[in-house]
């Protein structure tokens, strides 16, 4: 199963693919909102780990974009917002987990 990881930090991006590689997962990784969208124009998923701080925009666009497209794959928010506040939006906004 493929996983797209939308984070801009390097040395997470290194650790999750190596921990999804170990259990049994390819990854696929883009570091900006623009290029997500664009990749995920043109690939599926079996689900989607996404960042909200990117560099280009908040990564709720590209959350937003998903459900609009009425896409079900499975979003897991990673991110350092950990208000309840933005958990409640998340999760509003179609993700599966924060």
């Amino acid at each position: 199963m493929r996983v797209l990881l939308v984070e801009d930090n390097p040395e997470l991006v290194s650790l999750l693919k190596k921990g999804l590689t170990q259990s049994g997962f390819s990854a696929d990784s883009v570091g900006s909102v623009g290029d997500a969208l664009h990749v995920l124009a043109t690939m599926k998923f079996a689900a989607i780990v996404l960042d909200l701080g990117l560099p280009d925009e908040d990564g709720l666009v590209v959350l937003r974009d998903i459900r609009r497209r009425h896409d079900n794959t499975p979003v897991l928010v990673l991110t350092a917002r950990d208000g309840v506040s933005d958990r409640v939006t998340g999760l509003r906004e179609g993700a599966d987990d924060y």
